[in-house]
């Protein structure tokens, strides 16, 4: 038996992963403690990969290591560079979390897992390369060639959501720069050019009407025929058609895999990307297949644990 843990490290809750042979055999979630610097999190971490292992009576010599996603920069040394949702300053990860627990400790960028754990078990299984691209409250992505994930030398290979797009719509992102494409094809951007749209037009639509707007609603509205959802959906489309055509000039990969928790909107989502990827598209990337997550909130898990093979 060969066992392994796949932690997902994100902003409200700390995903574990126990797997047996690269086989998913038990999962929780613990509450993410952000406080003080969050300072508690890899403690409690370590602390519940203990409670797992003793429950299983498994032994440490079994345990091929822990992979760790976290939501931020970090190299293959496993030197974190900030991770402002979890108020982590700069400090190495392999150290402090294999110091806690005994244990050989891989980590990786949450977006990068999630691309791992789409390639091998998900939307791009049986892909011999992948560019992943999650679509949350920010966006992000991984590239994965012949197996290997590409990391970068400054660790931010597949920032897809910071590759900006044309538009005179020049919103400042989190990042510092202004156009990015998580500006707009974010779950909380979707909402903002809803909002935004609503606010400078008299348009009937549906959504004038919703209290509390989400990009759900905006997409069940564009669904069942709404002509102004449609329109800000098509905006966001040709955003997304945009920046993932440059990427893949340069990464070139066999299938865009779309995630995160705007990707439950499925087939809709899907097609009206890769409508407007063909108009932007070098025409060399013509055969670039869109597949759809499969995974879900799993995805970093199944991800973070590969990085221990």
């Amino acid at each position: 038996m060969n066992y392994s843990f796949g932690v997902d490290i994100g902003g409200t809750t700390v995903k574990i992963g126990l797997f047996c042979d690269n086989q998913l055999i038990e999962k929780c979630e613990i509450p993410t403690k952000i406080e003080n610097g969050g300072e508690a999190i890899l403690p409690d971490t370590a602390s519940q990969i203990e409670r797992m292992l003793l429950a299983r009576q498994i032994d440490k010599s079994l345990v091929r290591g822990i992979g760790v996603g976290v939501p931020g920069p970090i190299n293959t040394e496993g030197v974190v560079n900030r991770c402002v949702n979890l108020n982590w300053g700069v400090f190495n990860l392999h150290e402090t979390l294999g110091t806690l627990t005994g244990l050989k400790v891989v980590g990786g960028n949450d977006a990068n897992c999630a691309a791992l754990g789409e390639y091998y078990h998900g939307g791009g299984k049986g892909c011999d390369s992948a560019l992943f691209v999650t679509l949350g409250t920010g966006v992000g992505g991984g590239v994965i060639v012949g197996g290997r994930l590409l990391v970068g030398a400054h660790g931010c290979a597949g920032e897809v959501g910071h590759i900006t797009v044309t538009t005179q719509d020049k919103k400042p992102c989190t990042c510092g720069k202004f156009g990015c494409l998580e500006q707009y094809a974010s779950a909380t951007g979707i909402v903002r050019m809803a909002k935004e749209r609503l606010a400078g037009s008299e348009e009937v639509t549906a959504l004038r009407s919703v209290e509390k707007l989400t990009c759900k609603d905006i997409f069940d509205a564009a669904k069942n025929g709404d002509n102004f959802a449609v329109a800000v959906l098509e905006q966001v489309f040709e955003y997304m058609g945009e920046a993932l055509a440059s990427a893949c000039c340069v990464c070139d990969p066999e299938c865009v895999i779309i995630g995160g928790g705007v990707s439950k909107a499925g087939e809709y989502l899907r097609d009206g990307a890769q409508r407007y990827f063909k108009k932007y598209m070098f025409h060399a990337s013509a055969g670039t297949q869109f597949h759809l997550a499969t995974l879900g909130n799993d995805a970093g898990m199944y991800g973070a644990n590969r990085l221990t093979v």
